[in-house]
């Protein structure tokens, strides 16, 4: 029964190759895409500190970004 599932008549081999190739894509532009995240989420708290608290107060009242972002730094700190 299970040789049946993985021979699939002759074409296992090309059908599990190719789900294997599909979901090492999709691991690797998922870590490619969360590495960039937390880059571009690294240089955002840079700029914000470089702000006065003025500047900051407007920008969190104004940005839901802002906010988010500040959220997933204190969880991580």
């Amino acid at each position: 029964m299970i040789e049946k599932l993985f021979l699939m008549n002759g074409y296992g081999a090309y059908v599990w190759a190719s789900f294997g190739i599909v979901f090492i894509s999709c691991l690797i532009l998922f870590i490619r895409t969360y590495n960039k995240l937390k880059k571009y989420e690294k240089n955002f708290i840079k700029e914000i500190q470089e702000l006065n608290k003025e500047e900051k107060k407007v920008l969190q009242t104004r940005s839901k970004i802002f906010t988010q972002v500040l959220k997933s730094q204190k969880k991580i700190i």
